[in-house]
């Protein structure tokens, strides 16, 4: 061979080197960042060139996809979607996924590893895999009677069945429609503007994301620490508890709704019928702030990471009280005490069920397109708040309320009924409305397991300040949502 053909050929050998070594660069060294890369158009049309998984409420998809005959060829859709968007939240191929669609879009997509029977030969043949379902604890008729219930108010309803800590309902009004953000162009950007620019705040979940002063409703915690540590041997012994009551390190008393001195060294179970500020104020006082604030961890509060598998806000209690003023106000859900709609939910089901705690929860499974399981979600134990003889006498109370106190508006004939009402002040000297709170359980008889636990806030800005009231407002709505699950 010529000296001119080995050159020739040698530098063809270069050259066929250099774009090996190129062809390595970019798809080993710098697949991902090409992947990552913004003008990568690829992967968004292969996350939207098949259907999305669905979302399954008592087994029925409350989701679903439609073709678009654009270059993104399937678009999220919602059956009754304000009435899930508090569960579901929304699957956007403009502004992403949030709630379910969010933490479980590797399922839904079909992107999850867990998905692939075939996985070697899915990875050689990049054949794309179905994607999955996610199926919720959700009870269909406890969503849809919390949803009509709050109707046009500005609030939430979340429940509970707390021997298992599932997760029956999660209203939040105003709601969304989330089928006019989920696809591209003007008429999505343009119905995003409105739902951002709506004062309401559609798009807040309330029962997960937004805490409230729980009001009276802590009472119950308070109750709870009371008896746990001994303060009162019982709910039927007297207080010694004064109208009006002053703490040490305070000129302001602590007053109740009531013009009489009924509250003037009331029992606890009385106290909670009538809902006494003095009793429960001093009560926190006397117990302390150390026992306070691990009394209300101990039913979920404080917890600063907590899933279900969405993502839920910090209920709080101060950690630092070291005012008995602050404290007072603190132990009858004033001051800064704070939370969600879920977390009153877990106060009023550990009660219910014997002092027990369920972590809880809001999905059963996720399954592939063939319905074979993927992962199911068993129940956990979160902690043991109190003793049962403690939770049988606080159910009592409760019980008490319903039959004979403030919480009258939640009986239901043939059924047991326990709860507690809550008027939580609100704004700079107490000059915004107040938030109107009911906690509640339910059974279909004394020996009966509770089936459901329940939480209302309604902060409705609208209504008349004399018409604001934890009984009058929120107990009918908690009414409403217990008869759907004892109902079946």
């Amino acid at each position: 061979m010529s000296r001119t053909g080995r050159r020739a050929g040698l530098f063809c050998l270069v050259l066929i080197l250099l774009l090996l070594a190129n062809a390595t660069r970019l798809q080993v060294f710098q697949a991902k960042s090409l992947d990552d890369n913004a003008a990568n158009r690829r992967n968004v049309i292969a996350r939207y060139s098949q259907p999305r998984g669905d979302i399954l409420v008592a087994g029925q998809p409350v989701t679903g996809s439609k073709k678009t005959g654009g270059t993104l060829a399937y678009q999220r859709t919602y059956t009754d979607g304000a009435l899930y968007a508090p569960v579901t939240g929304f699957s956007s191929q403009t502004y992403g996924n949030t709630l379910l669609e969010g933490v479980e879009d590797a399922i839904l997509s079909g992107q999850d590893s867990r998905l692939s029977t075939h996985a070697v030969w899915d990875e050689i043949s990049r054949a794309q895999v179905p994607g999955g379902n996610v199926f919720t604890t959700i009870n269909p008729k406890a969503q849809r009677a919390a949803f009509q219930g709050l109707g046009g108010k500005r609030g939430a309803v979340a429940a509970i069945e707390p021997a298992t800590g599932r997760i029956l309902a999660l209203a939040s009004t105003p709601s969304y429609d989330p089928n006019g953000i989920t696809g591209v162009g003007q008429a999505t950007v343009a119905d995003w503007t409105r739902l951002n620019a709506d004062t309401t705040q559609p798009m807040l979940n309330r029962a997960l994301r937004q805490t409230y002063p729980p009001g009276s409703t802590f009472k119950v915690v308070t109750l709870a620490a009371a008896l746990q540590n001994g303060l009162y041997s019982g709910i039927d012994v007297p207080t010694n508890s004064p109208d009006p009551y002053t703490p040490k390190d305070t000129d302001h008393a602590l007053t109740n709704e009531s013009a009489s001195d009924a509250c003037t060294n009331a029992t606890l179970n009385y106290a909670l019928q009538v809902s006494c500020n003095t009793v429960f104020g001093k009560a926190g006082v006397d117990v302390g702030a150390q026992n306070m604030v691990k009394m209300a961890e101990a039913f979920g509060f404080n917890q600063s990471n907590q899933t279900i598998p969405v993502g839920v806000a910090r209920s709080n209690f101060d950690t630092d009280l070291t005012s008995e003023a602050f404290l007072a106000l603190s132990s009858i859900g004033q001051y800064d005490t704070a939370a969600t709609p879920l977390e009153m939910a877990q106060v009023a089901a550990a009660v219910a069920d014997n002092g027990t705690l369920m972590r809880p929860r809001l999905l059963d499974k996720v399954t592939r397109s063939d319905g074979t399981t993927v992962q199911s979600f068993g129940n956990s134990r979160f902690g043991q708040p109190v003793s049962a003889d403690v939770a049988a006498q606080i159910q009592q109370a409760m019980v008490n309320v319903v039959n004979s106190g403030t919480g009258t508006n939640a009986q239901i004939p043939g059924a047991i009924v326990g709860g507690k009402t809550g008027t939580a002040q609100n704004g700079v000297g107490n000059s915004g409305t107040p938030y109107a709170w009911f906690i509640s359980y339910a059974k279909p008889s004394a020996s009966a397991a509770s089936p459901v636990a329940v939480a209302v806030v309604i902060e409705d800005s609208n209504a008349n300040r004399a018409d604001i009231s934890g009984g009058g407002l929120a107990a009918p709505i908690a009414k409403a949502v217990m008869q759907a699950v004892l109902s079946g």
